[in-house]
This record gives structure tokens, C-alpha cells and sequence, in this order.
């Protein structure tokens, strides 16, 4: 299913491949039209004297769990620690993991309008380019459909992924997927990698799919 990631980006019609010069690597894809506008935004940002560079864009169910079970199986550390040695309990292991990363099946990297720009790390955000950056996109990046998705949680959004400065949405098509997961994803669907188990005790789709920014729904 597509809004799983169950699919191979790079043989989509409707996705293409992002060009070097805006990426920090080869061989991320994007839906078209969010790719389009992307490149609007990041000239308008270089005329600000802003350089915006997308370091993850489409990660696909595969890439998804590739990430997701390193950090399972302690392949990963997770702040410091080795989970597989220090979190014996399950749920208790994956409420660590999913404050920054998705399970496989939940993520909204899986639709290719999702994208992290400059650094995986809100620190980066708070001073010196850093800084610049983030305020630019704070008062620029809805002009082109694009949303903060993860803000810090508060009354409206008070449960899960913790506050991530560099992940951007493109709602056009970002929201009509979000209703279609709504309706068509159930728990059953959530399957297929270490830990699945704990995703409906978590309640994943409605405490961290759904609990994002008021303002990206």
C-alpha cells in the first residue's frame, strides 16, 4: 500500500529524482510537485541570503525499518544507550525510539512530501545559520505550502513526536494523504518489523501519525 511506503520511489512516475545541488546527497526522490515548489522556495531562500538543503526526503517502509531496528536491536544507540541492554521492555523500548523516529508503516516520509532540511538536530536551529535558517522558514516556507509538522507539544498536540525544526510538509498533498490514512490504515496493517507488536498498545496512529502541528492538518 502507497501510504504504507510499500513502493520503490525511483519507479514512480509521479516521483523524481532530487538534483545534487539541493541535497547533501544523491539519490532522494520527491513527489514531483512538491519537488517543483521546493526549488521555489530554496531560490527565494538564496535571495535571502538562506541556503536550504534537504538531507532526507522519501524513506520508503524499507528504509523506514532499516532505521527503526537498528535502533531495536541496539545496532544503534538511541541517546547513548544500547536499548537492547538497557529497556527490556518493549513498549517501553519503542516509546524511545518514536520520540524522534517512526515505526515503519506510520511515517509521513513515506508519502514523498515530507522533507528534513540542513540538520537532525534542533541545537543547530538556535543560533548562528542555524537560526537564520529556521526564522526564514518560519516566516517563508507557508507561502509555499510548506508546514513545520512536528512544533512542541502543548494542549493541542500533546502527545507524540518531540518538537523536530527541520521537518517540513508539503500540504497540498499532505493532507489529502493524512485523510486517506485516516480511513484506509488499521492496526493489522502495521506489521512486518521488530517491535510491530507494540504499535496498537502504543495506539501509533492516533498518538504520533496523527499529533502534529494544528496548523499542518
Amino acid at each position: 500500500m502507497y501510504l504504507l511506503g510499500k513502493f520503490d520511489p525511483a519507479q514512480e512516475n509521479n516521483f523524481v529524482e532530487i538534483d545534487s545541488k539541493y541535497a547533501n546527497r544523491q539519490g532522494m526522490f520527491l513527489r514531483s510537485e512538491a519537488y517543483e515548489t521546493f526549488v521555489k522556495m530554496h531560490t527565494a531562500a538564496l535571495e535571502d541570503g538562506v541556503q536550504l538543503t534537504i538531507v532526507s526526503a522519501t524513506r520508503n517502509f524499507e528504509s523506514q525499518k532499516y532505521i527503526w531496528e537498528r535502533k531495536w536491536s541496539g545496532k544503534t544507540l538511541v541517546e547513548g544507550k544500547n536499548l537492547t541492554k538497557s529497556v527490556s521492555d518493549p513498549v517501553e523500548r519503542a516509546k524511545i525510539i518514536l520520540r524522534f523516529s517512526s515505526m515503519p508503516g506510520t511515517s509521513r516520509h513515506h508519502w514523498g512530501t515530507d522533507i528534513d532540511l540542513n540538520a537532525l538536530n534542533n541545537d543547530y536551529f538556535l543560533k548562528g545559520e542555524g537560526k537564520k535558517t529556521y526564522t526564514w522558514l518560519k516566516e517563508n516556507a507557508s507561502d509555499f505550502g510548506f508546514c513545520q509538522t512536528y512544533t512542541p507539544k502543548n494542549s493541542t498536540r500533546p502527545s507524540g513526536y518531540e518538537e523536530e525544526k527541520w521537518h517540513w510538509s508539503y500540504l497540498p498533498l499532505a493532507r489529502p494523504f493524512l485523510v486517506q490514512y485516516t480511513q484506509k490504515v488499521i492496526y493489522d496493517d502495521l506489521k512486518g518489523f521488530l517491535g510491530w507488536e507494540t504499535a496498537k498498545e502504543l495506539c501509533v496512529i492516533e498518538n504520533y501519525v496523527l499529533s502534529i502541528n494544528t496548523e499542518c492538518r
